[in-house]
């Protein structure tokens, strides 16, 4: 075991260097390749379409009452409201020094990821816990109790914002981390007193647009926590409807999601992309990202502002790097058959990068999740502030590293990403089937998506043979 006291939260790759088992790029010319004869397989095999249904049937009922009850949300909200005053309350009492207070690791690691990783295996879970929702259900049965109906929502939602509201939280969370919490500097950054405010200033915000629009609308449009763990869950076996638990096929919910809204499209793009600059940020973007920080600093910029600016430029560069590569791609597909424009074809394959968003996430956070899980249900968790309490007997705990070797590490993200883009191809062949009714012309359609998924595969490789190197 190891001494936790010292671990930062800047590094998301492997902890140390170690020689990878194989060199990066046949890692890539295999990666290539098994999406080349995954490609060929489909185009000869697979001549119908099969996820555009969802088949969606309950599981029995003793077992769906048994997850499903008044006890079980009214036990998963408070849980949630409980673990948000937490996160307040240690970032405002709590030790500034990140790696010692819960509310960092709990945020960005606990919520962020695990929230995402066990979306798409257990369905939409973040919602029985959401807290804002928890109150939000509190007061309207509060309101209802005394006014005898439920509350009205003085404004109708504008369907033209769609999921925006959500995809502009998403990039303002990656700014929030990645920019503004990599000052640079030891005394500045993201603390926990930051975290503590901004938790605060959002759940004032979620409020007030709940009152406006209905909670429910809310949740679905604009609550992008909600918003973005509910699009991983469309990837899960599984689905509640009308307070039943069932079972779906998996994948089958994503083919409808992005069509439902505007903005969604750019939301599994932003998800993409934010992953994408914390990866190129500790590797093929830190010199440039260190030369434009020293030219800011020479034209007389203070140093915060200088690398919070240059950050901010880069990750800029880095959402239009792979929305244009996203764009490129089905730009190419609408010259096979000019029958929908270019921004219809978007919208209609955008839900087969979701698994791409997923891919990304596992390769470059699964060794900093493994092992920051350990702090946050140890020494975290019984020493919340960073002040030596021990309220659980675990204060004592700590990150044992050797739990997964390096070598395991890069094969579970190499594998990430390989069937992450496969995944993809998947969806895009189905969904081509479903819109060019020919297999032929299906085919010929994905060519291009075959060089995107190629291209984002080889991208991701090369992120972390750079961030591990």
């Amino acid at each position: 075991m190891i001494d936790p006291r010292g671990i930062l939260l800047v590094g998301h790759a492997l902890v140390g260097r170690q020689d990878l088992p194989i060199p990066a790029w046949l890692f890539a010319w295999a990666a290539s390749l098994v999406l080349i004869v995954s490609f060929v397989g489909l185009s000869l095999a697979w001549h119908r379409s099969r996820f555009e249904q969802t088949n969606w049937r309950p599981v029995r009922d003793w077992i769906s009452r048994g997850l499903i009850n008044r006890v079980t949300e009214v036990l998963a909200g408070a849980i949630g409201v409980g673990l948000l005053a937490v996160v307040v309350w240690s970032g405002l009492k709590g030790t500034e020094a990140p790696d010692r207070n819960f509310s960092v690791t709990f945020v960005f690691i606990t919520v962020w990821l695990g929230f995402a990783f066990a979306s798409v295996l257990l369905g939409d879970v973040f919602r029985a816990f959401n807290p804002w929702r928890a109150v939000a259900r509190v007061v309207g049965g509060a309101f209802k109790l005394v006014a005898g109906q439920a509350a009205p929502a003085p404004l109708r939602y504008p369907e033209r914002l769609g999921r925006w509201p959500a995809a502009i939280g998403v990039i303002g969370f990656g700014w929030l981390e990645l920019v503004y919490g990599q000052g640079g500097f030891q005394t500045v950054g993201l603390t926990p007193h930051t975290v503590a405010v901004a938790s605060l200033v959002y759940t004032a915000y979620t409020f007030v647009a709940m009152v406006l629009f209905g909670s429910e609308t809310w949740l679905r449009r604009g609550e992008f926590l909600s918003v973005y763990f509910g699009m991983f869950s469309t990837l899960a076996p599984l689905e509640v409807r009308d307070r039943k638990l069932g079972v779906r096929r998996a994948l089958s919910a994503a083919t409808k999601w992005v069509a439902e809204a505007p903005g969604s499209v750019v939301l599994v793009l932003a998800a993409i992309a934010v992953t994408t600059f914390d990866g190129a940020g500790e590797g093929a973007l830190a010199s440039p990202i260190n030369s434009v920080y020293n030219t800011l600093q020479d034209a007389g910029l203070g140093p915060i502002a200088a690398i919070r600016v240059s950050n901010s430029l880069f990750l800029a560069l880095t959402f239009g790097f792979v929305f244009g590569l996203f764009w490129a791609g089905i730009y190419g597909m609408h010259t096979v058959r000019a029958t929908r424009s270019t921004l219809q074809l978007g919208r209609l394959f955008a839900h087969a990068f979701i698994p791409i968003a997923l891919a990304y996430l596992v390769a470059h956070y699964f060794s900093l999740f493994v092992f920051q899980e350990q702090a946050q249900f140890t020494f975290l968790l019984s020493d919340p502030l960073g002040d030596g309490s021990d309220l659980f007997g675990t204060a004592g705990g700590g990150i044992d590293y050797t739990s997964i070797s390096a070598n395991t590490i890069w094969y579970v993200q190499v594998g990430a990403l390989v069937v992450g883009h496969v995944t993809a191809l998947v969806l895009g062949h189905d969904r081509a089937l479903q819109i060019y009714g020919d297999s032929r012309v299906a085919a010929r359609s994905q060519y291009w998506m075959l060089a995107l998924m190629v291209g984002f595969t080889s991208l991701g490789l090369y992120l972390l043979s750079q961030a591990n190197g």
